[in-house]
């Protein structure tokens, strides 16, 4: 069994967990990654994942945090403008579900509902029978996000909570979207009506770096980014408001999560129904 199976399925690992994912361990974290000591960190982090940094902005980190919030070079993130085309917001692993009596994840993982999600938002009613789309970035991928689409958003609105890691492992065991730290801004967009935005932080990611309060946003446009570790992004749109792409409705029916890149095509605008 390895760490997150002690922590998660064993009794002693949860008494664990309660320390783990306090917000205040991701906070003292956070201000060590944001020193100039935490360079030390940077070679072996890049090494263990691989990472090819010939394709960031890589001159002049002074600690790790300016490593892990890496900016790509200009042209290697292409979003797709066409104005039928629903985009991924961010680089990451893909999973769709619809939004079934408010119902955003099935039951072989975290049930929960909408209301509990946005904390009763009278929004919710608004997305009843559409889609969730589920975003999760690993430690490796590019950590900043951008919007889905132009139109006007509105205030990113917190919900404090703790910080489960983002895993399957954890999706499995406990409801981790509900209780986890989060924020979300709901957009009044130009092509797929009104849609919910959300960053959900992780284990010792207790920081989401959203740069715009209300007021006008554009697909594409840089919207924030995460601080260290995995985390997620969600989107939230209504009936009929999107057709996405066959290959995700496959791959999350048996299972799989599907690699994403930020500002690709995933879904086309949808059909208004035939009164």
């Amino acid at each position: 069994m390895n760490g997150l199976g002690f922590l998660y399925k064993t009794a002693p690992g949860r008494v664990a967990l309660k320390v783990l994912t306090r917000p205040g361990l991701s906070r003292l974290v956070g201000k060590f990654l944001d020193t100039r000591a935490s360079k030390l960190l940077i070679k072996p982090f890049v090494r263990g994942n691989q990472i090819d940094l010939t394709q960031y902005e890589a001159d002049g980190f002074t600690c790790f945090n300016d490593c892990f919030c890496r900016r790509i070079k200009p042209g290697l993130r292409p979003v797709d403008m066409d104005k039928s085309a629903l985009i991924s917001p961010c680089d990451g692993l893909l999973s769709v579900y619809e939004l079934k009596a408010g119902t955003v994840l099935p039951v072989k993982q975290s049930s929960y509902t909408l209301s509990s999600l946005l904390a009763s938002d009278p929004v919710c009613r608004e997305l009843e029978g559409g889609v969730a789309l589920i975003f999760r970035l690993c430690v490796d991928n590019y950590h900043r996000y951008c919007y889905v689409d132009s139109g006007v958003k509105g205030e990113n609105i917190r919900i404090p909570g703790v910080l489960h890691t983002v895993r399957p492992i954890a999706l499995e065991n406990v409801p981790v979207f509900v209780e986890n730290t989060r924020e979300y801004t709901v957009i009044d967009s130009e092509n797929f009506g009104k849609l919910v935005q959300m960053e959900v932080g992780a284990m010792l990611v207790g920081k989401i770096n959203n740069l715009h309060g209300p007021g006008k946003c554009e697909r594409g446009r840089e919207k924030g980014c995460f601080l260290y570790g995995g985390s997620t992004v969600i989107v939230l749109l209504g009936r009929d408001k999107a057709k996405i792409d066959d290959l995700y409705l496959r791959n999350t029916l048996s299972g799989q999560e599907t690699p994403v890149k930020y500002g690709q095509r995933i879904g086309k605008k949808g059909e208004t129904p035939q009164e």
